[in-house]
């Protein structure tokens, strides 16, 4: 692909589409929250809201590139490969302006349809290498919004492989970030990858190396998280850790001393030297939503935490887990329809793919509410959370 037909830098277009963007996605409830202490007294209501939320760098940047690109395209077709982020408020926002999802959810819309004189975005999660070969093969423009925090995974994943080092990757198969990651531990003769969701499968990983087992059980386990060929009798003596950029951090860390230790209680002391290689590849910005949590838990006793983000978001679902290990009634809500009134609110459980709906969430009387959100979430939908849930108590925040 050209570097005239590909941009990962936008069109310098940012001065042109600020407006809009601030209109779609900010609040001024949110800044002044921010400005005051990160908390709103709204009659017998305290919010709380931590001090880290909401939009990231990458993902302001990928939704900038968006806006930019229709910008600069007026007048072309202009598709997605995706969801350029976990949050359905914005990628309707996109399909609003006339970009078109290529992913089987947007009617007609296929890569086998593409022409040269198309323009294609690409996620923030970013894309895996074959359909880079796809988008190359039909000529098209490419304009690239991946984060640079998955670009510096990929970075490491692809130095595994070049170096003989199968990818273990802690992260979620199925996610879009970890197919694409996962999909550049190929790029070299010989490379492998294995997916692990959590440390329940990070111990069954553990087990085989220290003691082996049935190869061919271990993989039907992990059938969908393997790549083509693996061998678990061949492919776990050597293992380069990295993380999709949105898990739980302590986990991720856990998870690789685990392995660690494996490879030195069946090869030696001396394993790690050459056989163990890990890089701390958490995005800066989801632990910096995570340890916001953690200090707002700390600070505030909370009668109920509202988690705002898309149920399809994995930063946004830690978050869910942080708060319910804290002891902390806890509710995953996708947007401010989820607050249906003071007895029923409509919210996501963890571990659960289907929304469902629980009463008396919200207790009567002076009550603390903490809100966070994910890292696709915008201040907008922050706000309309807050105001929905002050007026059901027929409070209107100043």
């Amino acid at each position: 692909m050209s570097d005239a037909r590909y941009t990962n830098k936008g069109f310098g277009l940012k001065q042109v589409i600020g407006g809009q963007v601030v209109r779609d996605y900010a609040s001024p409830l949110v800044d002044r929250m921010r400005a005051e202490g990160f908390s709103l007294t709204a009659g017998d209501l305290t919010f709380h809201l931590a001090q880290e939320f909401g939009f990231c760098y990458g993902v302001d940047r990928a939704v900038e590139y968006a806006y930019e690109t229709r910008e600069k395209f007026p007048d072309k077709n202009l598709f997605i490969t995706g969801e350029i982020i976990h949050n359905p408020r914005v990628n309707g926002r996109l399909s609003d302006l006339g970009i078109r999802f290529l992913d089987g959810s947007d009617g007609n819309a296929s890569f086998a349809t593409l022409r040269p004189d198309d323009v294609v975005l690409l996620p923030a999660f970013g894309v895996p290498v074959a359909t880079m070969g796809v988008l190359r093969e039909a000529g098209c423009i490419v304009v690239d919004t991946t984060c640079g925090s998955v670009l510096n995974v990929w970075k490491n994943v692809e130095r595994y492989s070049k170096e003989g080092f199968t990818a273990l990757i802690h992260g979620k198969w199925d996610h879009e970030e970890t197919r694409a990651t996962s999909s550049r531990a190929l790029l070299h003769p010989g490379g492998h990858y294995l997916v692990v969701l959590n440390m329940d499968e990070a111990r069954c990983v553990a087990d085989y190396i220290e003691h082996g087992g049935d190869a061919a059980a271990f993989c039907q386990r992990f059938a969908r998280a393997i790549s083509p060929g693996f061998d678990p009798d061949v492919h776990l003596h050597r293992l380069g850790c990295a993380n999709q950029t949105t898990m739980l951090s302590g986990e991720s860390l856990a998870i690789a001393e685990y392995l660690r230790q494996a490879l030195v209680a069946r090869f030696g002391s001396d394993a790690p030297a050459t056989r163990f290689r890990a890089f701390d590849t958490i995005c800066s910005a989801t632990q910096e939503r995570q340890d916001a949590l953690y200090a707002m838990l700390a600070a505030h006793r909370l009668d109920v935490l509202l988690v705002i983000g898309g149920y399809n978001s994995s930063n946004t679902t830690h978050l869910l887990e942080i708060g319910l290990a804290k002891g902390v009634p806890t509710f995953h809500i996708q947007d401010a329809s989820g607050i249906a009134g003071a007895q029923l609110i409509r919210h996501q459980p963890l571990h659960q793919k289907t929304e469902t709906s629980s009463d008396d969430w919200l207790a009567n009387g002076p009550a603390t509410v903490g809100v966070t959100a994910g890292a696709s979430t915008p201040n907008a939908e922050i706000e309309r959370v807050i105001r929905r849930v002050a007026g059901i108590r027929g409070i209107e925040p100043a």
